[in-house]
């Protein structure tokens, strides 16, 4: 019989209820079970599985709900013939006829930007430096699958599942009561619009704000996507290098259209701008005509100092949108992220979302709202900054040990260190030579606009133990001082 072929697995992490309906219905589907023989009794598949006959029970009756199996009286349980898939009619050759000239058609070629490569099943690596995951011991499930489920009472989704344009109005409250006051910002809920992520925002701010040929200044070095959003419309890049006090600002910004910033934590170097240079950042703004995007990641990985104000806090000409998101603190998948800009500006925006893609997922929206109107995301941010801040330690330590002079600790928090090694290193080939070894690391070239140096890498701290953390730097470091290193 089929049924010995079931194999359940207590510890996959899926309930027995699910495991047996899946592969019950797979049986089901792939015809496995003939439609005039019936199905084993409860008492019977419950034998066979060596489970409860209850959880048995509890899987037909909600399959007999569903219409997936059929019950007749005295005969027991069959598969309902309604539910078996239709044929599929075998596919008719078809003579290959005259291919479509694409060159023709694709005026940007996307694909052949420099875009960030993460390696797949990083999880398996057993040194994980790996920037922009999280770490799924300390996600707090239960509290993430409570606000899941109450998003889905019947009351609830009478709120988000009609097809509406407006953002779910209990997200947008607490960003703008709970949220934007921790960074200063006192805005109004008509200038405030939720995206899939700050990518999401910026590629909406620069569909409107930048015409082919506008200068959009960026850090150098920068955030790839953006980089690559600003160069797709086309825009003429400015890169503008860094010092210890941030992006520099210079005589190249008196011609820029827009420009892009990561002030609190800069990416990828993790510098933060000081107070001095935002103040002279949005004078130089305003003396020539320029906005800024301030892509406020990680704001809420703070753990060593009281942060600098956010640049929108401090900007009385309405020229900074800013830009934020769920990502780093909740987890990258959600994609939802939020901006906080002009209304003007907001209309344009919300208009332009519409086209694409109407709005974000309101059920994500209505999970995000509770689990911040609960205070679990508080908790999530405080217990995040105790193990980020232990992590922050270890990698000081450790690089302090086996790599020194190499880093400085990111002065606001974060989650990630920026590394420099010997000025005859190709972090390349070092990133190819340590995953061989278990260890993932992710080169520096990519990051530069122009002339990218070749001995700068990455390392992330939040998806790694913290046991891991000094055996994974020592090995790291006798990869780079190995001839084979150099």
């Amino acid at each position: 019989m089929v049924f010995h072929l079931f194999h359940l697995e207590p510890e996959s992490g899926r309930s027995l209820q699910q495991q047996i309906r899946s592969q019950l219905t797979a049986a089901i589907l792939n015809g496995n079970i003939p439609a005039d023989m019936p199905l084993p009794s409860t008492r019977k598949l419950s034998q066979l599985l060596r489970v409860s006959r209850n959880t048995v029970i509890r899987v037909y009756e909600q399959m007999l709900a569903d219409g997936v199996i059929l019950s007749r009286e005295r005969s027991g349980y069959f598969v309902n013939p309604d539910f078996r898939p239709q044929a599929v009619p075998e596919p008719v050759p078809v003579e290959p006829t005259e291919q479509v000239n694409w060159e023709r058609f694709l005026h940007q070629r996307p694909s052949e930007q420099r875009n960030i490569v993460k390696q797949q099943h990083w999880q398996r690596y057993q040194y994980p430096f790996v920037y922009g995951q999280f770490d799924p011991q300390s996600f707090p499930i239960q509290q993430w699958r409570e606000c899941c489920r109450d998003s889905v009472t019947e009351a609830a989704v009478g709120n988000w599942a009609a097809d509406q344009l407006l953002d779910d109005p209990m997200l947008i409250e607490h960003i703008q009561t709970h949220i934007l006051p921790r960074r200063g910002i006192w805005a109004r809920p008509e200038q405030i619009l939720i995206t899939c992520g700050a990518q999401h925002a910026v590629y909406l701010v620069t569909q409107l704000v930048l015409k082919p040929g506008d200068r959009f200044a960026i850090e150098d070095p920068n955030y790839v996507d953006v980089r690559n959003i600003a160069a797709s419309r086309p825009a003429e890049l400015v890169p503008i290098p860094l010092d210890d006090e941030g992006m520099r600002v210079d005589q190249r910004l008196a011609s820029c259209d827009c420009v892009y910033v990561t002030p609190s934590h800069q990416f990828p170097t993790t510098v933060t701008m000081s107070l001095a240079r935002r103040k002279q950042l949005l004078a130089a703004a305003a003396e020539h005509d320029f906005l800024i995007i301030e892509d406020d990641y990680e704001a809420e990985a703070n753990f060593t100092a009281t942060p600098c104000p956010a640049l929108k806090s401090i900007d009385h000409g309405g020229r900074v949108i800013y830009v934020g998101s769920f990502s780093k603190t909740l987890a990258p998948g959600l994609r939802l992220g939020y901006m906080v800009a002009d209304e003007t500006l907001i209309r344009e925006v919300h208009a332009l979302r519409r086209l694409m893609m109407r709005h974000a997922p309101m059920n994500n929206q209505r999970t995000v709202a509770l689990f911040i109107s609960r205070g679990y995301y508080d908790q999530l941010i405080n217990k995040q900054a105790l193990v980020y801040k232990e992590r922050w330690r270890l990698m000081a330590e450790a690089l302090h040990q086996h790599l020194p002079d190499s880093s400085n600790p990111p002065s606001f928090g974060g989650s990630s260190y920026w590394v420099e090694g010997p000025a005859s290193l190709d972090s390349r080939q070092l990133a190819e030579q340590a995953r061989q070894q278990g260890i993932l690391i992710e080169p520096g070239e990519v990051y530069y606009s122009t002339n990218p140096p070749q001995n700068c890498f990455k390392l992330g701290y939040s998806s790694i133990p913290a046991e891991r953390i000094e055996p994974g730097i020592r090995r790291l470091a006798e990869l780079i001082h190995s001839p084979v290193g150099n």
